[in-house]
């Protein structure tokens, strides 16, 4: 009985302390991730720049990233107070040193996607992407 007990605290503890360290890390609004539909695979070490629109029109980076092996990229834009990041905003994906890298000539140089944030929902937007094509949308 004795042992069951200290098994229940043992996990019991565990869990606590892992809700502790999953609380802690910030909520984040934005993620992205590049697909080479021509590989049908991810793209990885793609750099991402995120920007924000100043209120003369202007662009101010926010972040730079590069894609992990599954070409994506998380945790941009914590969320610190409710709607902190309304706004517009800019992903430029450095796509040529990708397709050189290759052997591939892309008619793309980069890729700028702008969309808006709005609220506090989570905004993942990615693209699909050939040397000679591209698309985006809001994803999941």
């Amino acid at each position: 009985m004795k042992r069951w007990i200290r098994m229940g605290m043992a996990v019991l503890v565990a869990l606590l302390f892992a809700g502790r360290s999953v609380a802690q890390e910030p909520v984040c609004q934005l993620s992205t991730h590049m697909l080479d539909v021509s590989r049908g695979a991810p793209a990885a070490g793609v750099e991402v720049e995120l920007s924000r629109q100043t209120p003369d029109g202007g662009w101010q980076t926010v972040d730079r990233r590069v894609t992990d092996r599954n070409g994506r990229v998380t945790g941009l834009l914590p969320i610190r107070e409710p709607d902190a990041n309304r706004g517009i905003y800019r992903l430029r994906f450095e796509t040529q040193p990708y397709f050189e890298a290759q052997g591939l000539s892309s008619i793309y140089p980069y890729v700028e996607v702008v969309f808006r944030i709005e609220g506090d929902g989570h905004y993942h937007i990615p693209i699909t992407m050939s040397a000679n094509g591209y698309a985006t949308y809001r994803g999941n």
